[in-house]
């Protein structure tokens, strides 16, 4: 049931956000009298097909759903006849045919602002800022945080949140050597505290930037909640619902405690005191060793318990007045596609993680889950792959529409058309670069889902 809605919640997003971007290229062809002569969604064999309109134009949902297409009429792919040769795509001047090609990604970045605003109107619930347990000797314990501090400004950057702490420090960690933090601490008291990031490796500016950094919401407790029946915990014989209380003979205060010493400790034994019900035991586990940023790394293959009530006083609603709605979707929205470009163009560069790169598996899991969360994180999911769609496509790279604005702005320098062989050049370097693209994407899937 859960494979269930876990694809169906991937063909609804991807249903949603290809049919936005086909239609912005329709809408925008169509303003310029282009003749447009088939909308998809999807690639391959036709599952449904209609011709509506004066143009007859051909609808179609086909087989694949990864992607698809907006065919206009064009002298490069078929004879045009005399009297419809002014609403050819080919003859139209070049800034109409930039418009038309810029209109898919624009619409994208339309739809996360439309996601957002609604979000912001009708109110994003989330956990305040407040940070739990920090571990020692990372650079968020070196700046003398403690569990409790609420995160009010991120660089001058206020945030209302923890999702709006996590993004705020993404977005300045890509380029500055410190973060300065202003904190209330739980006795009230606003302090500043400067978290040095020259110590993290670049490769470390990932998802988990703020594990690293020894940042994390006061959620959870050192109770297993989940077991992987694989791994070195349920070989040992720990399972779900064991409270860890101590870890060779020193008393575990949370489970960041526990996540920080099995890590240092790969294919080295531990013992671990646990309670279970009534009984006390001590059970002898070996962390497996996993490779993490060039060195190994212990896991355990276990997952804590949230502390619900903790996370109940902590929850707060992020809502705003219509007209601050609207600029604050649009402040978002354009905040997260400069974020998501400088992370292409770092990854690009190799200063960031190509691990990164998300593939279809991916996106289908955390459509899975956001669905199975509610309407508004899987509205949030859904506004945030947009963005991620439309900054793709803008990148200048053949077969992307990025590719087809590089050309057009050859032609502009030029004074004419890019020849058929320097298209055609770009057409296979293009397609050689997605598609190792894609199978590093898939490979990243893969390797999340066996090996976490």
């Amino acid at each position: 049931m859960q494979l269930l809605q876990t694809v169906l919640s991937f063909l609804v997003v991807l249903g949603i956000l290809v049919t936005f971007h086909e239609f912005g290229h329709y809408w925008m062809a169509r303003r310029f009298n282009v003749k447009v002569l088939r909308f998809s969604i999807g690639f391959g064999k036709p599952l449904w097909q209609s011709r509506r309109g004066a143009d007859a134009t051909e609808w179609v949902i086909a087989a694949i759903p990864l992607g698809g297409y907006v065919k206009m009429l064009d002298e490069r792919e078929a004879p045009v006849a005399d009297h419809e040769l002014d609403r050819a795509f080919n003859r139209q001047l070049v800034w109409k045919r930039m418009l038309i090609v810029l209109a898919g990604p624009l619409a994208n970045l339309l739809l996360a602002v439309i996601l957002f605003w609604s979000l912001f109107m009708t109110g994003v619930e989330d956990v305040r800022a407040v940070l739990g347990d920090i571990p020692q000797r990372t650079p968020a314990a070196q700046a003398g945080l403690h569990a409790g501090d609420e995160v009010l400004r991120v660089n001058g950057a206020e945030v209302a949140s923890w999702q709006g702490m996590r993004l705020a420090v993404l977005q300045h960690a890509f380029d500055a050597d410190s973060l300065t933090l202003e904190v209330r601490s739980r006795n009230h008291a606003v302090q500043q505290r400067i978290v040095d990031l020259r110590q993290l490796d670049k490769q470390m500016l990932d998802a988990d930037l703020l594990m690293h950094l020894g940042l994390s919401p006061i959620r959870h407790r050192p109770v297993i909640a989940f077991i992987d029946s694989a791994g070195a915990a349920a070989k040992a014989g720990l399972r779900k619902g064991d409270r860890l209380v101590s870890l060779d003979g020193a008393v575990l205060q949370s489970w960041a405690d526990l996540v920080q010493q099995v890590r240092e400790r790969p294919n080295l034994p531990i013992q671990l005191g646990v309670q279970r019900g009534s009984e006390r035991l001590a059970v002898q586990v070996t962390p497996v060793a996993i490779q993490e940023q060039g060195k190994f790394i212990g896991k355990l293959g276990v997952a804590p318990e949230v502390d619900r009530e903790a996370m109940k006083a902590l929850m707060t609603t992020v809502r705003y007045p219509l007209p601050e709605a609207l600029s604050q979707a649009v402040a978002k929205t354009w905040d997260n596609s400069l974020m998501s470009l400088r992370m292409f163009w770092k990854m690009l560069t190799g200063d960031l993680s190509m691990k990164n790169l998300s593939g279809p598996v991916t996106i289908a899991d955390y459509a899975g889950q956001a669905a199975r969360l509610g309407l508004g994180p899987f509205i949030e999911f859904l506004a945030w792959v947009s963005i991620s769609l439309g900054v793709l496509n803008l990148l200048p790279i053949p077969l992307l529409d990025g590719g087809h604005l590089l050309y057009y702005t050859a032609e502009i320098i030029k004074g004419s058309p890019v020849s058929e062989r320097t298209m055609q050049i770009g057409q296979h370097a293009g397609m050689v670069l997605l598609l190792g693209l894609m199978l590093f994407a898939f490979y990243n899937d893969l390797n999340r889902l066996f090996v976490g």
